[in-house]
């Protein structure tokens, strides 16, 4: 038996729909899931999941999905049979429950394409934070178009493989045909997050909307910029720029109108986060805001975003509200400049090349970059480096090359330059006498680059990688700008230079792409 939404809501007498954050807050504080901090912000624990679950996340394979989705590792098939019966099993589990909550929100900032999402969860903080998190529609918001999604979280309902047809005892499973997304045995309330944002870059393309793994801002002259990236390379810290304003931190469509943002709040990174480096994240963690996985002082409740000791994957979600400088409407006009966040660890990419836009198909199919911290259960808490598809391999159900072809013709249409810009290491490999280019030398980049200056600048051709680097950067030591004048040992940077060029070669063969974007790859010398 499979249950709407409506019956979803109405089979429990002490179902909570609606609550506010206040409401959410101390009905969490009241049932134990949480204290607040010495900010007052809800810190909660996750457990041994402190990030999302990759292989416990599936899709249903039916007639919706079965000639649509790029299945691998990532896109696991499950079958509709077996959905309905861990469906009706969440069901059955919840009305053993004294309560749970339901909240009516969006995502889409888009009066076309934005998606009505019911969400319904086991706890109040898993409320609350979609709640942050998601569109909060208007009292008045007229009726969109888009059907509508159920989100169904129980986490403390535990999966069986062989019963249920999964691969552990938690669950991550969405179905297209009907509209559904499940979510057992992970209180990481990120899957919650993430599984609609695969939801969106399943449907969008259909629309001839590019969906993106990226944040975005607006500077005073209504110039935008994007940010791609992996989680840890810098997407919300240099998106929450003092001198720009905030459309999003992370998920975004791009179209012929224009950009728009998926949520309504930010997802932001936590270890080693300070005031004076990341004033509006810092600033923004406060009453409302849910911190994840973050140690207290057992004194005073000073949260210590420097101890790591539960996860380096510890997170903050606040409200787009909490930060003052955003964009209301939530959107934003075709971007002028495009940023390829990467985390080099081997210490010889430029922390700016400016990118051709064969070679912005390239690196955008490529992902390279470092993975900075457990973002995902299973990787350890060790730094490598690692290639991620469309920067978000994790959340694109499509074959990479649908995203790709719509990444180039959003740039041949609205002529945006686009930039790789490294947040990594230079002078030396990680762990090996390389420095991480500093937070204040990357901003001074990216001021460059959306401010336009260097649109029009004096570059060089690096060797081997092939991409132009400027010569000359305001606020930024130019020896920085050529990675070879870094490295004491030039033997050195020539070995590491050789290893990731082979890396890149060696991840690229498995596209089936023109010839035009191979040949604008990085190439072995000598």
């Amino acid at each position: 038996m499979v249950y709407s939404t409506s019956e979803v809501m109405n089979m429990h007498s002490k179902a909570h729909v609606n609550l506010s954050i206040e409401e959410l807050v101390d009905t969490a504080l009241l049932r134990g899931e949480g204290e607040l901090a010495s900010n007052q912000a809800l810190v909660v624990k996750t457990g041994a999941r402190t990030g999302r679950s990759p292989k416990d996340r599936f899709i249903v394979r039916d007639e919706t999905t079965e000639n649509q989705v790029d299945w691998n590792v990532i896109n696991q098939a499950i079958s509709p049979e077996k959905f309905d019966a861990l469906w009706k099993k969440a069901h059955q589990y919840l009305e053993t429950k004294d309560s749970h909550f339901v909240s009516n929100l969006r995502v889409g900032a888009d009066e076309n394409l934005g998606i009505p999402v019911t969400v319904i969860t086991e706890l109040a903080w898993h409320n609350l934070f979609a709640h942050v998190l998601f569109i909060r529609p208007e009292k008045e918001e007229k009726q969109l178009q888009s059907a509508p999604w159920t989100i169904l979280s129980t986490p403390g309902l535990k999966t069986s493989p062989a019963e249920d047809g999964v691969n552990s005892d938690a669950a991550v499973i969405l179905n297209f045909s009907k509209r559904r997304i499940l979510i057992c045995g992970t209180y990481y309330a990120g899957e919650m997050k993430k599984a609609m944002f695969s939801v969106l870059n399943f449907i969008l393309p259909t629309h001839d909307i590019l969906p993106m793994h990226c944040a975005a801002n607006i500077g005073k002259d209504g110039n935008t910029a994007l940010f791609f990236g992996l989680s840890g390379t810098g997407k919300t810290t240099l998106s929450a720029d003092p001198d720009r304003f905030l459309i999003g931190d992370d998920e975004h469509g791009w179209g012929e109108e224009g950009v728009f943002n998926f949520e309504g709040g930010c997802y932001a990174k936590c270890i080693d986060l300070s005031q004076e480096r990341e004033p509006l994240i810092w600033n923004a963690i406060r009453y409302g805001s849910v911190i994840e996985n973050v140690v207290l002082d057992p004194k005073t409740k000073e949260p210590d975003y420097f101890d790591a000791s539960l996860t380096q994957n510890s997170r903050a979600a606040y409200p787009r509200e909490y930060i003052p400088q955003r964009v209301e409407e939530n959107r934003g006009i075709q971007p002028n400049a495009v940023l390829f966040l990467t985390c080099d660890l081997y210490g010889v990419l430029p922390p700016i090349a400016k990118l051709t836009p064969e070679q912005a198909a390239y690196y955008f199919l490529s992902g390279y970059t470092a993975l900075v911290g457990s973002t995902e259960v299973g990787q350890g808490s060790g730094i490598k480096p690692t290639f991620s598809t469309c920067f978000g391999a994790p959340f694109f159900p499509r074959p990479p090359q649908v995203y790709a072809d719509l990444l180039m013709r959003r740039l041949q249409n609205y002529d945006t330059d686009v930039y790789l810009v490294n947040t990594g290491w230079t002078g030396g490999a990680h762990g090996e006498g390389g420095q991480r280019f500093s937070i204040p030398t990357t901003r001074a980049i990216v001021s460059a680059i959306v401010s336009g200056q260097l649109k029009h600048a004096e570059y060089e051709i690096l060797p081997g990688f092939n991409v132009a680097i400027p010569k000359e950067v305001s606020g930024v030591d130019s020896a920085l700008l050529n990675p070879i004048k870094n490295w004491k040992d030039s033997r050195a940077h020539d070995a590491n230079t050789r290893t990731l060029i082979q890396k890149f070669i060696d991840n690229f063969n498995r596209f089936n792409v023109s010839d035009e974007i191979c040949n604008a790859g990085p190439v072995l010398i000598g």
